[in-house]
């Protein structure tokens, strides 16, 4: 059976997420058009909304048998590595405080003490971008431009809608080698529901791929590298964990004082999925998040079905960034809490059960029950102030967002506009 997702919130809820994303002038007077229009139909998508209107229920979706079938029961079965594990001292953050000193860590190790960049990118308006030409809806796309060290640049699409714009921006970040149909059909989706688009690729790979400066001798030029190519660059005045977190807080600084976008929805495949839980946690502007294949908690990793890459990229493991991933606690389980709590916020992480990449099997069935409940309990029991579930897509057995999950993750969205 598939694991549960998120409820969805009314437009008078949601108008806490805008306060944090355009002051509290303006969520006071979302607020005040929000408690008028409850029950009214969300923008672009004629779906209802409201905590006391009616509501388009949730896709739904069996267990694809001819999938399932292919498999063994360690995809079906929790391991051995899930059994006798008390989840809930993995969880550290056990109040506001907690989160406050969890995003101060992992602030001061990416940026050494100097805090997050308030920098703005530099913007090419009206760009022809070849690697989105399918797309159809689309009135511009901007390209930007983020200056990083060691004379790499990071390079962002901005796509406007042609349709009336809905207020809202989504993020959306491929992942290591995916190819770019999953990314499409995503941004696609969020166009023609009115939504401005942020598509983002990881550093050194698909158009971000680049030569780097030489850590021992900046004038020298190597070329592109892997992520595991990369600990010659961390260091203790500088953490290349810039390259793939910067980029989203500077271009995120640029919608907010261009465009000031009154909610920021973010979604990621794979190693999209790792940093949409990484940059969810650090950046509270992110509302909702979605991330899809991209993480387990350190402890369920071993015992995945395919643990050789579910154990993860250099990004993403303690033994090669200690200093990162420091927590007592399991930072990832942590990381789901910080990024659900807070006005409008919420989290719905999806795993493919039958995924051919990683992350996959049913692990994350140990650890669902106790992260939600703590979201809960932080939140005082109201989902307007944090929430987070758990997707367990048995649709299929590919490595992508699949049509099932993307219905719910629409769904979601629709449910949750703060725009009318």
């Amino acid at each position: 059976m598939l694991g549960g997702v998120l409820g969805g919130l009314g437009a008078a809820v949601a108008a806490g997420a805008a306060g944090a994303a355009a002051g509290p002038a303006a969520a006071s007077a979302l607020t005040r058009t929000a408690a008028a229009t409850d029950g009214a139909g969300a923008a672009g998508s004629g779906k209802a909304t409201g905590l006391g209107g009616r509501r388009a229920p949730r896709p739904v979706a069996p267990v694809n048998q001819e999938a399932a079938a292919k498999f063994g029961p360690e995809y079906k079965t929790l391991p051995a590595a899930a059994g006798g594990v008390d989840i809930e001292p993995l969880i550290g953050i056990n109040a506001f405080a907690g989160i406050e000193a969890k995003r101060k860590a992992m602030t001061d190790y990416i940026w050494k003490g100097a805090g997050p960049p308030d920098t703005q990118p530099t913007v090419e308006s009206g760009v022809t971008a070849p690697d989105f030409a399918s797309l159809t809806g689309v009135r511009r796309i901007d390209r930007l431009k983020v200056p990083l060290r060691y004379q790499v640049t990071a390079t962002v699409y901005d796509l406007v809608p042609r349709r009336a714009w809905n207020r809202r921006l989504a993020l959306y970040h491929n992942g290591h080698g995916e190819p770019f149909d999953t990314m499409l059909r995503t941004v696609q989706a969020l166009l023609d529901r009115g939504y401005r688009v942020m598509a983002y690729a990881m550093p050194f790979h698909h158009w971000n791929q680049q030569q780097i400066a030489d850590p021992a001798d900046p004038a020298k030029l190597l070329p592109n590298p892997s992520h595991r190519e990369l600990p010659p660059w961390e260091s203790a005045e500088f953490s290349a964990l810039t390259f793939f977190l910067e980029p989203l807080t500077v271009t995120l600084n640029y919608a907010q004082a261009t465009y000031r976008p009154l909610s920021v929805e973010m979604i990621g495949l794979s190693g999209g999925g790792w940093t949409t839980t990484v940059h969810s946690a650090l950046d509270p502007r992110v509302t909702r998040s979605y991330p899809v294949a991209g993480s387990l908690p350190f402890f369920l990793r071993p015992a995945a079905p395919k643990p050789r890459p579910t154990i993860g990229d250099w990004e993403q493991t303690k033994a090669a960034l200690p200093g990162f991933y420091a927590a007592d606690s399991d930072d990832f389980l942590d990381m789901y809490v910080m990024a659900s709590i807070g006005p409008g916020r919420g989290q719905l992480q999806i795993l493919n059960r039958f995924d051919e990449c990683c992350f996959n099997g049913v692990g994350h069935r140990a650890y669902q029950a106790p992260v939600r409940d703590r979201v809960a309990l932080l939140a005082k029991g109201r989902p307007e102030l944090g929430r987070w579930e758990l997707l367990e897509d048995a649709t299929h057995d590919g490595h992508t967002i699949s049509p099932h999950a993307l219905s719910v993750i629409l769904w979601d969205l629709d449910t949750t506009n703060v725009t009318i």
